[in-house]
């Protein structure tokens, strides 16, 4: 059996990944979202709980967020502590799929050097406003120590601006699902 296109969605905070994945998904394909496995690592793995409790004295996402996002050093042993745990399960999952496109969402993607994984890279922008609109979390402190959009756009195989409608968003992942399944 042929092995899945595999293709990585990226962007920034706010930028809607999370509705471009869930487009695919509509259109076919097989997803896995890097927010949900590490959800699961601090709500499940045994390790990671007790090094978060060890190092942070918590396990409670909005209370890591407030020490890792003021604190550089801490944000980097999180990272150290959960990435190498999420690409090895991306990795797992990639090997297990069948469906003609396996798309992961990976914020970090270009930041940890995951691109080489893949075969396709979809880098989904916004506006800054939009993006503050939309994102849950104060951007600043969390958006300063990522690769600009100019940059992934210009590294991505596909690039969109999601400025408009879930339609719209919808309508030009199946453009680009028709051209990857070719």
């Amino acid at each position: 059996m042929p092995r899945p296109k595999r293709v990585a969605i990226t962007g920034g905070i706010g930028a809607g990944k999370t509705a471009a994945l869930r487009a695919f998904e509509r259109h076919g394909a097989a997803v896995s979202s890097s927010d949900e496995i590490v959800h699961d690592l601090i709500e499940h793995d045994e390790d990671v709980r007790a090094a978060l409790l060890e190092r942070l004295g918590t396990t409670e996402r909005g209370e890591i967020a407030s020490v890792v996002f003021a604190d550089r050093g801490e944000l980097d042993w999180l990272e150290g502590l959960l990435h190498p745990r999420v690409a090895e399960r991306h990795a797992r999952w990639l090997e297990r799929q069948d469906a003609p496109l396996a798309v992961v969402e990976i914020p970090l993607l270009y930041e940890t050097g995951g691109e080489k994984r893949f075969d396709a890279v979809v880098a989904i922008t916004a506006p800054r406003e939009v993006r503050e609109a939309r994102a849950r979390v104060p951007l600043a402190g969390r958006s300063d120590r990522l690769i600009p959009d100019d940059e992934k756009v210009r590294r991505a195989d596909f690039a969109y601006v999601n400025a408009g409608s879930l339609e719209e968003l919808d309508a030009w992942v199946a453009r680009v699902v028709e051209e990857l399944t070719e």
